[in-house]
């Protein structure tokens, strides 16, 4: 997302293009897949913004996510993480994760699998799926083999 799109978006919802808002935005989408903490974006924020606080971070990641820019996600450790948006006019479907049980790792799995799925429902129930997030636990490559062997440690 270019910084036209995004002054645009805010003015769109009758905001005010603000430095924060600006440097929130740039940290989230410079670090993509890293899926940020409120305090992982203070921390990279203060160091071009050092008389920021962190409960403006909060309040502009909230902006961001009410305005659809970032998008809030939990991967069931008690930390809500923030990661750019994806750009689709027609849906705002969120991609999907899988999370490693053992090491923590998080991988993003950017296609979208469950329209098949999302197509039957709608054929089947007339329920129309609006948005769907999806993860997946199980073992990375590093974690699910020992040295030598194929197995899941």
């Amino acid at each position: 997302m270019n910084e036209e799109c995004f002054k645009k978006i805010l003015r769109n919802k009758g905001l005010k293009v603000t430095a924060q808002r600006r440097l929130v935005l740039e940290t989230v989408a410079a670090h993509p897949g890293e899926h940020l903490t409120a305090e992982e974006i203070y921390e990279l924020v203060k160091n071009q913004y050092p008389e920021i606080g962190l409960a403006t971070i909060y309040r502009t990641v909230q902006v961001l996510v009410d305005l659809q820019v970032i998008d809030k996600v939990s991967f069931d450790d008690g930390l809500t993480r923030y990661e750019l948006a994806v750009e689709d006019e027609e849906r705002h479907h969120r991609h999907h994760h899988a999370i490693c049980q053992k090491c923590g790792t998080v991988i993003s799995i950017e296609a979208d699998l469950l329209e098949n799925l999302e197509q039957a429902v709608l054929d089947a129930t007339g329920f129309c799926v609006a948005d769907h997030e999806v993860k997946l636990y199980g073992y990375c490559k590093k974690c699910s083999r020992k040295p030598g062997t194929e197995e899941v440690n």
